[in-house]
């Protein structure tokens, strides 16, 4: 039986190829009404745009645009074995997290805990044994 580890919807993420990055970042931030913070050259963080429990953040990528989610979690190898026995495939792993793909071909990345540790464990539930 699998051990017992923690995870929450941590946040909802506007993949846009490099070349349209900024210009991504002032649509969402205008669009949501949330000031812009860089992160790096590649994350744009959009601060309560999706209220105070999820992270909205614009990624520059190599790839097409499209949108994923990100799982947070207390053990990254236990979420992505519960999740490919519910039928995702594994795409890559980097830097200690793991891209997914769901069942209807949707992306998904399986971080380590990103929140503040007080707010991750009063909002993440709880799987396995």
């Amino acid at each position: 039986m699998p051990a017992m580890h923690r995870s929450r919807l941590y946040g909802v993420f506007v993949d846009s190829p490099h070349a349209e990055a900024d210009k991504a970042v002032a649509f969402w931030s205008a669009a949501l009404g949330a000031a812009a913070e860089p992160v790096d050259d590649d994350y744009t963080m959009l601060p309560g745009a999706a209220g105070h429990e999820l992270a909205f953040e614009v990624q520059a990528v190599d790839d097409a645009p499209r949108y994923h989610l990100d799982i947070e979690t207390d053990d990254v190898a236990a979420e992505v074995a519960r999740l490919t026995a519910l039928g995702a495939t594994e795409e890559a792993r980097h830097y200690g997290w793991t891209v997914l793909r769901a069942p209807g071909g949707h992306l998904l990345c399986v971080v380590p805990v990103q929140s503040d540790q007080p707010f991750f464990d009063r909002h993440a539930r709880r799987f396995g044994a």
